[in-house]
């Protein structure tokens, strides 16, 4: 695996750097959504691969978040909602190395407007990180048109909840795409990484601690 040109931002870095890699596919597409973007713009890269420890604890701990504000609700409810904005372990794909975290920046490398944080929940952004979301200023608005025009036309597909989330080849983007099921195969997992502008790679030094190789299986 090696490094590549891509800006990468550390809010999402693991022990093991894990968020930094990729399947060689999805790095392609990347590579080719970036070179849709208007000059001036470039993707800011976030998280790919997520461990399935990771996955079942954001899980786990949204769930406890919605059961504190719902005392009421019964655990069907509860996992039924928190399954809105991040994947139960069991179909994760970011866990199944199918899905990406992006947002914009300018050529200085700052974050473009686009609405709200990245990974604000919906109680947070009181929905505004579902993607067409209704409550966006102009710029906002257009900034994620920019964004969701290159990773679409790049061969990804948004989760209409999170705006920053792309999968290719999982069970959402086979639903979208009326396709039977996933597509994906197991394929090489290569690193993404930049060292410039103040902005973090992953540690070089975990690389030998990941696979080569990837069979995992298939939203935030």
């Amino acid at each position: 695996m090696r490094d590549h040109s891509f800006r990468v931002d550390p809010r999402k870095l693991d022990p093991l750097g894990a968020f930094a890699h990729v399947r060689e596919g999805i790095l392609a597409r990347l590579e080719h959504a970036r070179s849709l973007l208007p000059a001036g713009t470039d993707l800011l890269f976030i998280e790919g691969y997520r461990p399935l420890a990771l996955q079942q604890r954001y899980f786990t701990d949204y769930r406890g978040e919605l059961a504190a504000a719902h005392p009421g609700w019964t655990a069907e409810q509860l996992h039924h909602a928190a399954s809105r904005y991040v994947s139960p372990p069991e179909i994760a794909p970011h866990s199944a190395g199918a899905a990406v975290d992006v947002t914009l920046v300018d050529q200085d490398g700052h974050e473009i407007d686009l609405g709200t944080r990245v990974n604000a929940s919906p109680e947070e952004s009181d929905g505004a990180c579902f993607t067409r979301a209704p409550n966006l200023s102009d710029h906002a608005r257009h900034h994620r048109a920019l964004l969701l025009n290159a990773m679409e036309n790049a061969g990804f597909t948004n989760n209409g909840t999170e705006f920053w989330h792309f999968s290719v080849a999982d069970r959402y983007d086979a639903l979208m795409r009326q396709e039977p099921g996933c597509r994906h195969p197991a394929s090489a997992v290569t690193r993404v990484g930049q060292r410039s502008a103040g902005i973090a790679a992953a540690s070089s030094s975990s690389r030998s601690r990941l696979p080569r190789r990837s069979a995992m299986s298939s939203k935030r």
